[in-house]
């Protein structure tokens, strides 16, 4: 029978806890180590939605990427996450920081295959940078349409300072401010989930693209993956990605 303390030493094999970014909040945030599991969720995210979701599934347990708990908790809604999974007795773990910084599994390796990149390696410059290489010099536009597809993003923001790429950073998520190391690391094009504008104007000025993808579409990326790979791990329990979470975004 498999327990929580079994699915935490095997994260940490490749997403070590200690890993982690400092204001980060990661491992099991609710629940007992040693609870028994047959069943567990798999999220990006863990919503009312979510956590009712696991409910109806008889799920002991969800696993998600954003921390169902950052900030310290002053109150308690009864429609709040964290007090769904207290009340309906369902475990909580959270990889965050530590998933995205692995160089043996993670969100932005993840991503980089989604996009069939080769050679990815981790920059020695950035924080949660790594980078890879198309097979072919492909022009800006085509490399677009392809991440939209790859991604299954319904729209997308993309600059074409450099009409064609090959060498292209991923910062999944909230990566924007990862410009600079990426345009150190010669890369033609930084794909990341979130950018500000001033940080497009800095791309502008290094000749380096950026393309926004959403922090959703650039982190969810990493679920099934994950499922999968624990489910290879766990025979006896149930991984099952979660059909409700989306961000709900829409473009017109």
């Amino acid at each position: 029978m498999t327990a929580i303390h079994d699915i935490l030493r095997f994260f940490e094999a490749f997403a070590p806890v200690q890993s982690a970014m400092d204001f980060d909040n990661v491992g099991l945030l609710i629940g007992d180590k040693s609870r028994a599991v047959t069943k567990a969720l798999v999220s990006l995210d863990i919503t009312a939605e979510v956590a009712e979701e696991a409910a109806a599934l008889g799920c002991e347990l969800i696993i998600s990427h954003h921390p169902v708990i950052f900030h310290p908790l002053k109150r308690l809604h009864t429609r709040d996450a964290a007090y769904l999974l207290a009340h309906r007795d369902i475990a909580a773990v959270c990889m965050h920081t530590n998933l995205d910084l692995s160089d043996d599994f993670g969100v932005n390796l993840c991503l980089a295959a989604a996009l069939g990149l080769q050679n990815v390696r981790k920059s020695a410059d950035g924080e949660c940078l790594f980078i890879g290489e198309l097979t072919e010099k492909t022009a800006m536009t085509d490399f677009a349409a392809h991440t939209k597809a790859a991604l299954y993003c319904e729209g997308l923001r993309y600059t074409d300072k450099k009409a064609h790429v090959q060498t292209v950073a991923v910062a999944s998520g909230a990566g924007g401010s990862e410009v600079f190391a990426a345009a150190g690391e010669g890369a033609d094009v930084l794909v990341t989930g979130e950018i500000k504008h001033h940080e497009i104007l800095a791309a502008n000025s290094l000749g380096m693209n950026v393309l926004d993808a959403g922090h959703f579409k650039t982190e969810d990326v990493v679920i099934l993956p994950l499922a999968e790979k624990l489910e290879q791990a766990f025979a006896d329990v149930e991984f099952i990605k979660s059909a409700v979470f989306d961000d709900g975004v829409k473009y017109l």
